[in-house]
């Protein structure tokens, strides 16, 4: 009887609706996902001036800031004024070591601190973190009670996913007794770590999570379409999605989904839109190496731009960001209306 009252309950919810995380008033149901490599402030920023409610950084290592590795302070902990509230993501295997990452993250200006026990890459599973942790999870509960201790009473999640293969509910298992110990909510990606980003997430067995625990969970996973993310809240009844891959040069899925516009964006938008990444990028890493970095930026927002092949290749292989600000120059748009 209680799973028909919450399905009925979030059939008739938006996405435009608060809630709360950790004694933060959420303004709506749209997180932007911790993405590795990629969620940088800026990233995190463009995602909030389009409307997501919350955004988490990307992965930081709790032993690149034990240890002050310089490009893990100087890059991974900016935070810009207009992204709050933030959660910043830390992995490791080691619970002194995130007691202490915790702190420093606090210390930096984080809302949130969010764990990383999901993820499924070997490089991060092969030192004990990320979903290695799923089959420790007396070693995933230390780490989590250590992280609540040093962030001094930050909120901390839990980002999970169900267990290691089909059928395992070791995650299922650890969200319970990460909510027991005071975590306050679970990011859940409900497909397995050997499917990785693979086969159709299972909605069903996050419906259980979400009536199994008295704290936020916020559903991930294969939300490449707004139809997608839609039915991920209904299935589901969690409290928020997370945005990952489906918003890779498409920050107007936030404001579609939040019912602030329709369609998709013109082509004068979308050349705004990547020259002011181009311009963050400079900022961020100076004009040499955000020439390197955004060259996985650019097929993003070529292929929104339906470029002809030639015009596509020429952009999405652009050397530096004056070739790539060339490019855009070039790009036809219709003529303003002259005023009456």
């Amino acid at each position: 009887m209680r799973r028909w009252r919450v399905r009925w309950w979030v059939l008739s919810r938006g996405f435009d609706e608060p809630w709360q995380l950790g004694g933060h008033e959420i303004p709506n149901r749209l997180v932007l996902a911790p993405l590795a490599g990629i969620g940088n402030w800026f990233v995190r920023l463009q995602a909030k001036r389009h409307g997501a409610g919350l955004v988490v950084s990307e992965m930081i290592s709790s032993f690149g800031l034990r240890y002050r590795d310089e490009r893990t302070l100087r890059e991974f902990l900016k935070i810009h004024p207009e992204e709050h509230p933030v959660s910043m993501q830390l992995f490791g295997h080691d619970a002194e070591v995130m007691r202490e990452a915790a702190s420093i993250v606090a210390g930096a200006g984080a809302d949130l601190i969010d764990l990383n026990m999901g993820c499924p890459v070997r490089k991060v599973c092969k030192t004990g973190a990320g979903a290695a942790l799923l089959d420790d999870p007396d070693k995933a509960l230390a780490i989590a009670r250590a992280a609540i201790e040093g962030g001094g009473g930050l909120p901390v999640t839990v980002k999970l996913r169900p267990g290691q293969r089909p059928g395992d509910r070791a995650g299922v298992e650890l969200a319970r007794a990460m909510a027991d110990i005071g975590i306050a909510g679970i990011a859940f990606h409900p497909r397995h770590a050997s499917q990785q980003h693979k086969g159709r997430p299972d909605y069903a067995l996050a419906a259980e999570l979400v009536e199994a625990i008295d704290i936020p969970v916020v559903v991930s996973g294969d939300l490449l379409s707004d139809e997608k993310a839609h039915e991920a809240l209904d299935r589901s009844g969690a409290e928020a999605v997370m945005l990952a891959r489906g918003s890779l040069g498409n920050p107007w899925r936030f404001e579609r989904l939040l019912g602030r516009r329709e369609g998709e964006p013109s082509v004068a938008e979308i050349r705004q839109e990547l020259e002011w990444v181009i311009d963050r990028a400079e900022e961020h890493l100076g004009v040499e190496r955000a020439g390197r970095y955004l060259r996985k930026f650019y097929p993003w927002y070529a292929e929104r731009l339906e470029l002809p092949k030639e015009r596509h290749r020429a952009l999405v292989e652009a050397s530096t960001t004056e070739v790539a600000r060339a490019q855009l120059a070039r790009l036809e748009l219709p003529p303003t209306p002259v005023a009456a």
